[in-house]
Formats: structure tokens, C-alpha cells, sequence
């Protein structure tokens, strides 16, 4: 059965090197930290690659991030995997939980994980199931 978790979160982005990235490049790499609240709490850390044009509005990012609290009470950890590209302004996201990567309580876990914006916060709902 399909379980829906809500709350909101605070994302820290650093910059970072990209190794053998010519001058100019335009590929990017960032740390993401985030601070999760409400039914899923818990803390991240991942990196995220970036690709930037020369077309207003255009870009494509990945990122991986490992996640680690608690999901309505049940304590554990497990890997976000981002995707998301913008079309000269029209963006598209997938945010899943990478299979098997749940520990613990949370061992089984699948789901996707919708960010959204709500009154300039970074809020979430996280569709998921558990066995």
C-alpha cells in the first residue's frame, strides 16, 4: 500500500571542483545538504553534476543523495537520485529512491520524492511503500 509523507526542508549547495574540466566548462559539481522535516526527518548529503548552455532556460542536472532519519517512525537510511532538465524554461524532475538502497527499518523502500515550492519554502511530498 502506498504511504504519503509531507513536510518541508532547507537545501545548502556548495560549489566544488570538477576535475579535468577545461576553462569555461560548462559543467558544474555541488554538495547538497538538506535539513528534512515533518513525516520524514532526517538530514542529507550528496553531490550533484550540472550542465549549463547557451540557450536562456536550458540546463540538466544529476545528483545522488544519501538520506538518514526517520519516515513516519520507522528509522533507517536510503539513496535519493536525482534527474531533472529545463527546455528553455520548461522544467521536468524525477526524484525516486534508488531500489534496495534501505537500511534498517526502512530496507525494502521505493518511492519518488516530489519537491515543490510553497510560499517560497522548499517543500516535499514523498510517495513511497514499504514491505
Amino acid at each position: 500500500m502506498t504511504q504519503v509523507a509531507h513536510g518541508q526542508f532547507e537545501v545548502q549547495l556548495a560549489p566544488m571542483s570538477f576535475e579535468a574540466q577545461p576553462e569555461g566548462s560548462a559543467l558544474g559539481r555541488m554538495s547538497i545538504d538538506k535539513q528534512i522535516t515533518g513525516d520524514l526527518v532526517a538530514t542529507t548529503q550528496g553531490q550533484m553534476l550540472s550542465a549549463r548552455t547557451d540557450t536562456q532556460g536550458s540546463a540538466g542536472y544529476v545528483a545522488l543523495e544519501l538520506v538518514t532519519g526517520s519516515l513516519h517512525g520507522r528509522s533507517g537510511s536510503f539513496v535519493l537520485q536525482h534527474s531533472g532538465s529545463m527546455n528553455r524554461g520548461a522544467s521536468s524532475l524525477s526524484v525516486t529512491v534508488v531500489p534496495d538502497s534501505g537500511t534498517a527499518e526502512l530496507t525494502g523502500l521505493a518511492g519518488e520524492f516530489v519537491i515543490q515550492m510553497v510560499n517560497g519554502q522548499h517543500a516535499y511530498e514523498f510517495s513511497y511503500t514499504l514491505p
